[in-house]
């Protein structure tokens, strides 16, 4: 059975301003007031404007604070890292793990990404895990496979409250989308191996356009919305989009 939540990320990724940041997170907080209760969205600005964003929303504020990224460790010589408990420290309820370009730009293997998803839960943020296959990995009809090695770890260490967030790679910024009967079919895979239950969120090229159909397929929880996300306007319609 489908959840009634719908639960909408935006991943700013290494974008805006402080005072982007402030215009964004107080006017989709307005629109949260006439939005269906359905739906939670969570904004995820880069972690200097985690403050920032905190200070520019009311104290029952009805959007939540995520990061983009954490470290596995609690504290130490690790220069430039920031640990799950300073990102809670500074608002944070959720945080995203593995993103692809984590995954590609700076080595992070699923060893990795689970430790770091541990360690996020072990502080009491929300971890959002991302899976996905690459072009090439999509053209051999590996999509499964995929999803089940990099599924491994938590599903042997099940996590509370995860979310897990279905972005193929090649889908990434770049226009193009899985036919609804593969995203579909990707969800309810990855569902059938955390169980039913499992928060699933699609990424990758979510915008104001494919959305509501994107959110009509029944494996779908919600979706991590990277670029689209970066204008007021669309964030108005796609959380509009939610019934």
């Amino acid at each position: 059975m489908k959840s009634s939540i719908v639960t909408l990320v935006a991943n700013w990724k290494m974008h805006g301003n402080q005072a982007q940041v402030r215009s964004f997170a107080y006017a989709v907080n307005t629109m949260m007031q006439s939005a269906s209760p359905n739906v939670r969205v969570v904004f995820c600005p880069p972690a200097i404007y985690l403050e920032t964003t905190r200070a520019s929303l009311p104290q029952n504020a009805q959007i939540k604070i995520g990061a983009q990224n954490c470290s596995a460790h609690a504290q130490g010589a690790f220069t430039g890292e920031i640990s799950p408990a300073m990102l809670a420290d500074c608002g944070a309820r959720y945080v995203i793990i593995g993103h692809s370009e984590r995954r590609a730009q700076h080595g992070e293997t699923d060893a990795i990404v689970l430790e770091k998803a541990q360690a996020a839960a072990a502080v009491g943020l929300i971890p959002i895990l991302c899976v996905g296959e690459s072009a090439t990995e999509y053209e051999a009809k590996q999509t499964t496979a995929v999803l089940s090695k990099q599924l491994q770890g938590v599903a042997a260490q099940p996590i509370a409250g995860l979310i897990v967030a279905y972005e193929p790679v090649w889908a990434i910024g770049s226009g193009k989308t899985p036919s609804m009967l593969e995203i579909a079919a990707a969800h309810a895979h990855i569902k059938s191996i955390l169980g039913s239950a499992q928060t699933v969120l699609y990424g990758g090229s979510v915008k104001p356009s494919n959305i509501s159909d994107i959110l009509a397929i029944t494996e779908v929880n919600g979706a991590l919305i990277g670029g689209a996300s970066l204008e007021i306007a669309g964030m108005q319609t796609m959380i509009a989009a939610v019934n």
